[in-house]
């Protein structure tokens, strides 16, 4: 356990809680998680890498309570989930390399204008996500799935991260012809495939704070879990909202960062 306050690691169990709680609606919990642990955890030469770690660890708890339920409660269709997750695993792999040798600032601003472009074209169509699609996935379109929202998304997630389950969200739902709540359940079971590759990295060097991971594992759990139900409960309709949320929140962010901080 790392040497912090009682008040910190109650802060850090609050943050968890409404972490997987967004992360389970639309993706994006990570926009929470993380800065609450590099703000909360002890200021050292590795603390980024054990905030990283302690992260993942906590963070694959909650999404497979969230798949699970999703699992339960709507039709996922699991094969394809974790054939893109795999993908992903790779992709991200190639990302993280890549990573050492380009500076991700350079590809922020990319990353906005896309962020941007994506709320407005949620916006002007309401009808986005709201219905699927009663025509069976073709195969062309399953493996479109697999090249952007696997391959694709994951190469991002390794490169520079903050949004990757909010862009899944919003690849599956226009590449397979989901709603919004079906997409967010398989992009869980993919978030499950990429959070366990990396939490074996972080676990091989050794930056992972487990005690505290697993008690913060619990809240993070409860948040997801309540996100599913949540989302299953309102619907395609308050996913948007939330979707929309989160979108501008990453823009707001990613802009602080490149110019601000």
């Amino acid at each position: 356990m790392p040497d912090i306050t009682l008040t910190a690691v109650v802060l850090l169990c609050v943050a968890a809680l409404a972490a997987g709680w967004i992360d389970a609606v639309v993706g994006g919990g990570g926009l929470l998680l993380l800065p609450a642990l590099l703000l909360g955890l002890p200021a050292g030469g590795q603390a980024a890498q054990f905030a990283l770690g302690t992260n993942k660890a906590v963070a694959i708890v909650g999404t497979t309570g969230a798949a699970v339920t999703y699992a339960r409660r709507t039709p996922v269709d699991v094969g394809t989930a974790v054939k893109i997750g795999v993908a992903a695993l790779a992709g991200a792999g190639g990302g993280a390399l890549v990573a050492a040798a380009l500076s991700a600032d350079v590809l922020k601003p990319v990353v906005m204008l896309v962020l941007l472009g994506v709320g407005a074209f949620v916006i002007l169509r309401p009808a986005f996500g709201t219905v699927p699609s009663a025509e069976p996935v073709s195969r062309r379109r399953v493996l479109a799935a697999i090249g952007i929202g696997g391959v694709g998304i994951g190469f991002y997630d390794g490169l520079i991260g903050p949004g990757t389950g909010t862009f899944l969200v919003l690849a599956l739902t226009a590449i397979l012809h989901l709603d919004l709540v079906r997409a967010s359940a398989t992009a869980k079971i993919v978030n499950c495939c990429t959070n366990a590759g990396a939490l074996a990295m972080f676990a091989w060097k050794g930056t992972v704070f487990w005690q505290l991971a697993a008690l913060m594992a619990v809240f993070n759990l409860a948040g997801g879990m309540l996100g599913a139900r949540t989302a299953l409960k309102h619907g395609s309709g308050f996913v948007r909202v939330v979707l929309l949320t989160v979108v501008f929140a990453l823009v707001v962010k990613m802009a602080y960062d490149q110019w601000l901080a």
